[in-house]
């Protein structure tokens, strides 16, 4: 069947939904793309929270999508609300890359004495983002760097670093990946570090796609929603949901920091790490393990949300 397949127009968005595409094509069918372009796009100078977020980079996708201009459309999972609108369904998570976040910065803002912990920079440092988690999470191991306010596409962000603008930069290591696997440029003299998940704990869903479609079971759209299924990797849908779930509970958004990753050990078994910040100015972390996505995401907001000392 043809299927028409809406995407921002980033060279990441487009890599992204790309390998979705081809993904579909190989299964069968033929897919057309179809660039829309988004608020988050369009005001590349402002902090995420100023746009009118939650969904900066989602909402024109969605109408999109409501209003039959495509069948399907491709999100950083990230990016997402906690909820689809009514009408509206994930209707694949295909596998997953690093969700980890990288460090990325010029060499003569690395601090060669190994002493900065797991942010490795001078003091001082000039560390760009756009993000309130990572914000909060810099500050909170190291508050004697300098945040300044960091917005545009991979490639303008790297070149404001090469370009001494910014001595660090902050990036999510799958759109790097994601990238690279399309020939992206290389990144000639910048030193990268993979931050540990655990310690800088990712956006929820960070690394992972989600595929959208209209939610219903007959006619096109249960043929587009069953095409898009067969894309789903049940292991990272898993993960995701706790992520996701706990995304709920504390009803985090892009100018809340919140944080959580969830990996399956080689039982099963799911472990979830979190952080969270309010106006208080405490990074609060909570972790725990349990087999029920859902059972352990409540299990673990009640510590998130606690007004008392920080886990």
């Amino acid at each position: 069947m043809k299927l028409r397949l809406g995407t921002r127009g980033s060279l990441l968005a487009r890599t992204q939904s790309g390998w979705v595409g081809q993904a579909l094509i190989a299964a069968g069918h033929e897919v057309e793309t179809v660039v829309v372009e988004t608020r988050g796009d369009q005001q590349r100078d402002r902090p995420f929270a100023a746009i009118g977020a939650p969904g900066v980079f989602v909402r024109e996708l969605e109408r999109a999508l409501e209003d039959r201009r495509v069948d399907l459309v491709v999100h950083s999972y990230k990016d997402l609300p906690s909820a689809s609108p009514e009408g509206l369904v994930i209707a694949a998570v295909p596998e997953r890359l690093d969700s980890a976040d990288r460090l990325l910065a010029r060499p003569g803002a690395i601090d060669l004495d190994g002493a900065a912990g797991p942010l490795p920079l001078v003091r001082g440092a000039r560390l760009g983002t756009a993000s309130a988690r990572r914000q909060a999470l810099v500050l909170d191991l190291r508050p004697d760097l300098e945040v300044a306010l960091l917005r545009g596409n991979v490639p303008t962000r790297l070149a404001k670093l090469v370009s001494g603008e910014y001595d660090a930069i902050l990036l999510a290591a799958a759109g790097l990946d994601r990238l690279d696997r399309a020939g992206g440029d290389p990144r000639h003299g910048v030193v990268e570090m993979r931050l540990d998940p655990s310690v800088f704990v990712p956006a929820p869903s960070q690394g992972a796609l989600a595929v959208q479609v209209r939610d219903g079971d007959d006619g096109d759209d249960g043929a587009i929603r069953r095409a898009v299924s067969a894309l789903d990797d049940a292991g990272a849908h898993r993960c995701v949901r706790a992520e996701r779930r706990l995304l709920e509970r504390v009803e985090g958004g892009c100018n809340v920091p919140f944080g959580a990753w969830c990996r399956a050990d080689a039982e099963g078994r799911l472990q979830l790490d979190a952080i969270f910040g309010e106006g208080d100015g405490v990074l609060r972390r909570a972790s725990g393990q349990g087999d029920d996505p859902v059972a352990l995401a409540d299990a673990l907001a009640p510590a998130l949300l606690s007004k008392g000392t920080p886990t």
